[in-house]
C-alpha cells in the first residue's frame, strides 16, 4: 500500500470515530429524560463535553479530506477534476439534507412544513465544500501560500466576529436563506461559524500534502498539534482577556465570555495528535469502510432517529422519556445497527444501482412501446371527439 494512503488512515478513522460519536450523542440528547441532565453529574457533564467535540471533528476532517483531495492533483483551476467533483458532492449533500427533511404527508395535503426549509450539518458541509472549490479557483493562479492564507483568514473572521452576528436575525433575507446563517428559526447549525472549521481542515492538509515526504512529518505534526491544541483550550479566553485590557475592545471581552469556537478548536488538534500517534492501529478494515460510509450512516441514523418522509422515528415516540439504564444499551444498539445496515448497503450498493438502472431502463422501454401502441388509439379518439364536437355546434347554429 503506498504512502499516500497509510498517511490517511488517520483521518478515516478521525471520521470513523466522529459519526459513532455523533449518532450516539444525538440518540441520548434526543431520549434521554431531562431529569438525568444535571451538569454536576461527572458522568453527564464529561459525556456533554465530548459530545461537544463531535461537530468540530467531523467539520474540520470533511475540510482536510476534501482539500487533500483537490490540491493533490497536478492540474490546476478549472482543469482540476475535483473542482467539478466537489461542486457535484456539495450540491449532492444540499439535497439531501433537504430531502430528509421532506415530510410525505405534508406533501399528500400540499404543504410544505417549516422544518424542510432548516438547515443541518449535510447542509453545512455541502456549502463549506462549495465555498472551498470557490475559494481554489480564485487563488489558483496565486502564490501556493495564498490558498492557505486566505482560508485560515476565513477562520479567523468567522470565529473572532461570531458574538457579533450571532446577534443578526438577518430578517431582510427569505427564511429559507436566513437558516443558512442564524439559529433563531430552529437551524441547527449555520454556516458561520460552522465553515470556519472544514475552512481550517483545508489548511492543516495542504500543511500535510507539503510536507508529506518528511521523515519526521508525525512528530513535529503530533508536537505542534498538542502544543498548540493546548494553549487554545487552556490559555485562549485568558488572551482575550488581556487584549481587552490592553484595547477596550469590547469584541475581545465578547469573546472572552463564550469562547467556545477556539477552545473547540483546540480540542480538535489534540484529537488530530491523538489518532496521528495512534495512527499505525488505524488500518482496520471495518473502521476505515466506517469512516468511507458516513454519509450512508448518517442518511440512516437521521431517518431511524427523526423519522425522515414520515415522521414516525424513534424521536417521535420517546422524546426525552429514557433513564439512563435504557439510554446506554439502547444507543449502543442504535449505533451498531446504523452502521451494519450502512457497511450492508455498502456491499450491495453496485448490484442494487445495476438493477435500478435495469429497472429504469425496463421502464422506459415499455413506456416507449407504451406510447407507440397508445398514439393511433389517441388519435381515433381525438378524431372522433373533433366530428362529435362539430356536430354538437352545427345542432346548434341550426
Amino acid at each position: 500500500m503506498n504512502t499516500q494512503n497509510t498517511r490517511l488512515f488517520f483521518i478515516d478513522s478521525m471520521r470513523a470515530w466522529a459519526i459513532l460519536m455523533m449518532l450516539q450523542g444525538h440518540f441520548v440528547d434526543g431520549l434521554l429524560d431531562p431529569v438525568f441532565r444535571d451538569t454536576g453529574n461527572g458522568i453527564f457533564s464529561t459525556w456533554s463535553y465530548f459530545r461537544g467535540i463531535t461537530a468540530p471533528v467531523f467539520f474540520t476532517v470533511s475540510g482536510f479530506i476534501f482539500t487533500f483531495l483537490l490540491i493533490r492533483v497536478p492540474q490546476k483551476g478549472l482543469e482540476n477534476p475535483r473542482v467539478r467533483k466537489g461542486i457535484k458532492r456539495g450540491l449532492q449533500l444540499l439535497f439531501i439534507g433537504y430531502l430528509l427533511r421532506m415530510n410525505l404527508l405534508g406533501l399528500f395535503k400540499g404543504e410544505i412544513y417549516d422544518s424542510f426549509y432548516l438547515v443541518d450539518v449535510l447542509h453545512c458541509i455541502g456549502m463549506s465544500i462549495l465555498s472551498i472549490v470557490g475559494i481554489y479557483l480564485l487563488t489558483a493562479k496565486k502564490n501556493s501560500y495564498v490558498l492557505p492564507l486566505t482560508l485560515t483568514g476565513l477562520t479567523l473572521l468567522l470565529f473572532l466576529f461570531e458574538p457579533v452576528y450571532k446577534q443578526w436575525g438577518f430578517e431582510f433575507l427569505p427564511m429559507a436563506m436566513a437558516n443558512y446563517f442564524t439559529k433563531a428559526n430552529g437551524s441547527v447549525f449555520t454556516i458561520i461559524p460552522w465553515v470556519g472549521y472544514t475552512a481550517i481542515g483545508g489548511v492543516l492538509s495542504i500543511l500535510f500534502y507539503k510536507y508529506r515526504e518528511s521523515k519526521l512529518l508525525y512528530p513535529k505534526a503530533i508536537g505542534l498539534a498538542l502544543m498548540a491544541g493546548s494553549v487554545l483550550i487552556f490559555f485562549s479566553s485568558d488572551v482575550f482577556v488581556w487584549m481587552y485590557e490592553q484595547t477596550s475592545i469590547a469584541l475581545f471581552q465578547m469573546i472572552s465570555l463564550n469562547n467556545y469556537l477556539f477552545i473547540r478548536l483546540g480540542d480538535v488538534l489534540v484529537v488530530f495528535a491523538i489518532f496521528m500517534l495512534l495512527r499505525k492501529f488505524m488500518a482496520n478494515k471495518t473502521v476505515l469502510k466506517i469512516g468511507a460510509n458516513t454519509l450512508s450512516i448518517y442518511v440512516i441514523h437521521f431517518i431511524v432517529l427523526y423519522g425522515s418522509f414520515t415522521g414516525l422515528g424513534l424521536y417521535r415516540f420517546f422524546h426525552h422519556q429514557l433513564s439512563p439504564v435504557l439510554i446506554i444499551p439502547t444507543a449502543l444498539i442504535f449505533v451498531i445497527a446504523c452502521t451494519y445496515l450502512a457497511l450492508l448497503y455498502d456491499k450491495h450498493e453496485e448490484a442494487l444501482k445495476l438493477k435500478l438502472n435495469a429497472s429504469l431502463v425496463l421502464g422506459k422501454s415499455q413506456l416507449t412501446i407504451l406510447q407507440k401502441e397508445a398514439t393511433p388509439i389517441l388519435k381515433e379518439l381525438v378524431a372522433r371527439l373533433k366530428g362529435l364536437v362539430e356536430r354538437i355546434f352545427g345542432v346548434i347554429r341550426n
